[in-house]
C-alpha cells in the first residue's frame, strides 16, 4: 500500500500571496481593466475607430462600509464564468487572442476582491444569461471546496457586470473615508492611466463624479512635419514579432522661464507632465516617468532636471497577444528586461537626447527664444505619423526592430555673444524696494529686477 502526502493548495496562501504586493489603488484599477476588456470584446471589429468606446462606462462607488464597480460592457458569458473567470489563474493562453487586452494570468478580479474584503458578489447580465456568484468568508476558510455557487438572477437591460464587496479588510474603511485623500489619488490615477481610453469615448465615474482625462500633447511648428524643419517631435514606428510600436517625444510646452527655474530651486512643486508615458493596448502602464527605467540618466542621456520640464514622450505598444507586451503582472509597470523594450528604449534615448541638447543650447537668454512659443496640440503618435510625408521618413537598420523614424531639424539660436546666468540671493524686503524703485511694483519678478540692476550699473561704468 502506498501512502500519499497532502499536496492540496491552501486558499489562505493564495489570498495572502496575491494581495501582499499590490496596492489597493492598483487593485481597483485591475477591476477597471476588466471593464475596458469587456468593451473591447464588444467592439473588437471597430477598435480602429477614433472613439470605439463611446457609450461604455464604469461607475465606482465606495465608503467606509462597501465598495462597488458597475459597468455596461457586455457582462461575462455564463460559459466563461463556469470555466475560467473565477479560477485563480487563466487555464490557457488562447483566451481573447483576437482582442488587444493586457491581462495574461487571469488573476486581476480575484486579487482585487481578496484585497478589498471578505464578502463579495459578482452579478452579471450577458447576452446568454444573468447570474450571481458569491465569495464569502466561509468559502475562503474551506480549503477543500474550491467550487463557487452560481445563481440565476433577473436580467438587467444594461448588459454588464456589478461587483460589490462588503466586510472590508482592516485599514480599508479608513482609506475609503474622506479624511485620507484616497479618492483624490484614485481619480488622478484613473485620469492618467485611463486618459487615452477616456479620450476614445469611455467614461469613468468615481462616487458620482466623471473623471477627466490627462492627455498627451506636443508642440508642432507650422509646416514642421512637412518640411522636416522647425519645432516637432522625434517619431519612430516599427513592428517586432507582431507587436506594433509607435513612439513620439518632443516638447509639450514652452521652454521653462527663469522664474520657473527659480521656483524649482526654491522647492516649489509644479504640475508638469514631463517624462515618458508608456501605453500597452490603450492602457497607460507608466505615466510621466523620469527615471532610468525610461532611459533618463544613462547611455549619454542626462538625468532628469527641471530645465527639461518641457520634454515629454509617448510609446504605444499594441498586440492581440498580451503576453508579448513588456508589461508587469500588475499592469502598472514595464518589464525592463524585455528584449522588445530594451530595443525600443534605444529610440527613446535617441529622441530625448535631441531635445535635452536643444534645451541646453537655448538656456542662454536670447531675443529669439520668445519666438519659439507655439501652441501645443493634443494628439497621439498615430495622428502625428499620418501627417509626416513619406519622403521625411528614414529607415532604421541598426535595431533588431524593423522600423522607420522622423528626426526634426530644430531651430538653433544665433550665437552673437556668450551668456552666463547670474544667481544670488538677497533679502526680500530689499528686492521689493528695488521693484518699487525701478518698476513701480514691489512684486516685480526678481529676475527682472536683477537684470535691471545689472544694466544700470553697467551704464555707469
Amino acid at each position: 500500500m502506498t501512502d500519499h502526502v497532502n499536496a492540496h493548495p491552501a486558499k489562505r496562501f493564495f489570498v495572502e500571496m496575491l494581495t501582499r504586493d499590490i496596492e489597493l489603488k492598483d487593485s481597483i484599477l485591475d477591476l477597471l481593466d476588466n471593464c475596458v476588456d469587456g468593451a473591447m470584446r464588444e467592439k473588437r471589429t471597430e477598435l480602429n475607430h477614433p472613439v470605439p468606446y463611446k457609450g461604455f462606462e464604469a461607475k465606482i462607488t465606495f465608503d467606509e462600509n462597501h465598495f462597488s464597480i458597475f459597468d455596461n460592457c457586455g457582462g461575462i458569458p455564463r460559459e466563461v464564468a463556469l470555466e475560467r473567470a473565477f479560477r485563480l489563474g487563466r487555464p490557457d493562453r488562447d483566451t481573447d487572442k483576437d482582442v488587444p487586452t493586457v491581462g495574461v494570468y487571469g488573476i486581476g478580479m480575484k486579487r482585487a476582491i481578496f484585497k478589498l474584503g471578505r464578502q463579495s458578489t459578482v452579478e452579471t447580465s450577458a447576452r446568454d444569461a444573468a447570474y450571481k456568484v458569491t465569495i464569502d468568508a466561509a468559502w475562503l476558510a474551506d480549503d477543500f471546496n474550491w467550487n463557487l455557487p452560481i445563481e440565476e438572477v433577473q436580467p438587467d437591460e444594461a448588459k454588464g457586470t456589478k461587483i460589490t464587496v462588503t466586510e472590508l479588510n482592516d485599514g480599508i474603511p479608513r482609506l475609503f473615508s474622506n479624511q485620507t485623500g484616497f479618492e483624490v489619488d484614485l481619480k488622478k490615477a484613473i485620469s492618467a492611466y485611463y486618459g487615452h481610453i477616456i479620450t476614445k469615448g469611455f467614461n469613468v465615474y468615481v462616487n458620482g463624479e466623471r473623471v477627466a482625462p490627462t492627455t498627451s500633447s506636443f508642440i508642432l511648428g507650422e509646416n514642421a512635419l512637412a518640411s522636416g524643419s522647425g519645432i516637432a517631435p522625434f517619431v519612430y514606428q516599427g513592428n517586432y514579432n507582431g507587436v506594433a510600436i509607435e513612439l513620439a517625444v518632443g516638447f509639450y510646452r514652452d521652454l521653462p522661464s527663469d522664474q520657473e527655474e527659480e521656483d524649482s530651486l526654491a522647492g516649489k512643486p509644479s504640475t508638469e507632465k514631463a517624462g515618458w508615458t508608456i501605453i500597452c493596448n490603450d492602457r497607460v502602464v507608466l505615466h510621466a516617468d523620469k527615471t532610468r527605467v525610461t532611459g533618463w540618466g544613462e547611455a549619454g542621456v542626462p538625468a532628469y532636471h527641471t530645465q527639461f520640464v518641457s520634454i515629454a514622450g509617448v510609446v504605444n505598444f499594441k498586440c492581440n497577444d498580451a503576453s508579448l507586451l513588456p508589461v508587469t503582472t500588475t499592469k502598472r509597470g514595464i518589464d525592463g528586461n524585455s528584449d522588445l523594450y530594451l530595443a525600443v528604449k534605444e529610440f527613446m534615448r535617441e529622441g530625448v537626447k535631441i531635445f535635452t541638447d536643444y534645451t541646453n543650447k537655448w538656456k542662454r537668454p536670447s531675443k529669439e527664444r520668445s519666438d519659439l512659443s507655439v501652441s501645443a496640440v493634443t494628439t497621439t503618435p498615430s495622428e502625428i505619423m499620418k501627417s509626416i510625408p513619406s519622403n521625411r521618413w528614414s529607415a532604421d537598420r541598426k535595431s533588431m526592430i524593423k522600423g522607420q523614424k522622423f528626426k526634426p531639424e530644430l531651430p538653433m539660436p544665433t550665437i552673437e555673444k556668450e551668456y552666463r546666468f547670474l544667481r544670488f540671493s538677497k533679502p526680500l524686503s530689499d528686492i521689493k524696494t528695488l521693484g518699487e524703485h525701478f518698476f513701480g511694483d514691489e512684486n516685480a519678478q526678481p529676475g527682472e529686477i536683477g537684470a535691471k540692476c545689472f544694466d544700470e550699473v553697467l551704464k555707469g561704468i
